[in-house]
């Protein structure tokens, strides 16, 4: 552990907001971290972690706590029980899209969709991130977390962290607490051993123009997804105002099929899969010798921020009058940073496009970065 000159938080985010905290510390490995953690939780104080702050909007005043900076870096590889797998354990500091890097390089396939997301591992399971049609649950198997109201370490499957769309138990969404509020030391997620493989899944087939069913390398994979994130000021660059930002700032909306139903039919739209393994619980005493057929109810249906953003009038670009804050010139659902833009600039525009999606389709968007002292 290593006590810190607190640094402004718009210089350690990528939205580029918030003054410096009250207490700032660095943890360089994962024995620092909990120590760390340990003691800032024995003072009782207010505190969050930061790692790369790409998914972070921090309010302009002094936030009085403690931030932890996460700093711990190592991947190892461990094997799987599965054959023609393999297993990567990655420490909650390294660099997410680092580590895509290193398994699209070592051949291990499962993460390449997702290159080019910001942030550091440790923060990848906590929403679930994904990128056309590629999750991290699917690959996950396990984190190493800290619990905040024990202070004990524990392993704890990706079975138990209710993994669903962009949310986990220890989401912090606007407006409510976690379920569990721990801090993930390391992951370990496990890989297909394969320097190629068939892209099946209809967004990332479009996403990479693929017409055949004919194995692609995965490098070839992750150039073109880093190369596509670009072209939608997806992809961090310091040049870029487009890029100074959350990436998404706004959640697609998940709604009842009916919901859906009413929306324009262009509103692009993709169904959120059913539980194929739900289980039917009955009751001993009232059990007599017959199982009810299940009732086949129709999938939630995903549909599109971005489009009901620009069909409610906000263009690519818009920003209010005087405002340094504006949408991307390049993508309707990323809100930036123009350079000097306050947390209350950012603020007002985010519920200036809620306000527009709510009148013109009855959807209420929600915030898809963790607000740290801001309110919409």
């Amino acid at each position: 552990m290593r006590e810190i000159e607190p640094i402004r938080l718009s210089e350690l985010t990528t939205l580029r907001t918030g003054a410096a905290p009250g207490r700032m510390l660095d943890a360089s490995t994962t024995a620092e971290l909990i120590d760390t953690l340990r003691e800032v939780w024995g003072r009782g104080e207010e505190w969050f972690v930061l790692g790369g702050g790409s998914n972070l909007f921090v309010g302009d005043e002094e936030f009085d706590g403690t931030v932890v900076r996460v700093l711990s870096r190592g991947i190892e590889e461990l094997p799987s029980p599965h054959q023609g797998r393999i297993r990567l354990r990655a420490q909650a500091g390294h660099s997410w899209d680092a580590f895509v890097a290193y398994a699209v390089g070592h051949g291990y396939a499962g993460l390449e969709a997702m290159s080019g997301i910001p942030g550091t591992v440790g923060a990848a399971p906590v929403q679930n991130i994904g990128a056309y049609g590629q999750e991290i649950q699917e690959t996950l198997v396990e984190v190493d977390l800290i619990d905040a109201s024990t202070g004990e370490v524990s392993v704890v499957s990706a079975a138990d962290l209710g993994l669903g769309f962009r949310t986990s138990v220890l989401k912090h969404h606007y407006g409510s607490e976690p379920q569990r509020r721990a801090v993930i030391l390391s992951i370990t997620v496990d890989l297909a051993i394969a320097g190629e493989r068939v892209v099946r899944g209809e967004q990332l087939r479009r996403a990479l123009g693929l017409d055949s069913e004919a194995p692609v390398p995965l490098g070839w994979v992750r150039e073109r997804i880093l190369a596509t994130r670009a072209s939608k000021g997806m992809l961090l660059d310091e040049n870029d105002p487009d890029t100074h930002g959350v990436g998404s700032f706004f959640q697609n909306a998940i709604v009842p099929e009916s919901v859906a139903r009413a929306l324009p039919p262009e509103c692009p739209r993709w169904p959120v899969a059913p539980d194929l393994d739900a289980v039917t619980v009955i009751p001993l005493a009232s059990y007599d010798g017959l199982v009810p057929q299940p009732h086949a109810e129709k999938p939630d249906v995903k549909v599109s921020a971005a489009w009901l953003i620009e069909q409610a009038g906000i263009r690519k670009g818009f920003k209010l009058p005087t405002s340094r804050a504006s949408v991307s010139t390049k993508h309707a659902l990323a809100l930036t940073n123009r350079g000097g833009a306050t947390a209350a600039e950012v603020s007002q525009l985010a519920r200036f496009i809620q306000s527009r999606v709510h009148a013109e389709f009855g959807l209420v968007l929600q915030p898809e970065p963790v607000l740290v002292g801001v309110e919409l």
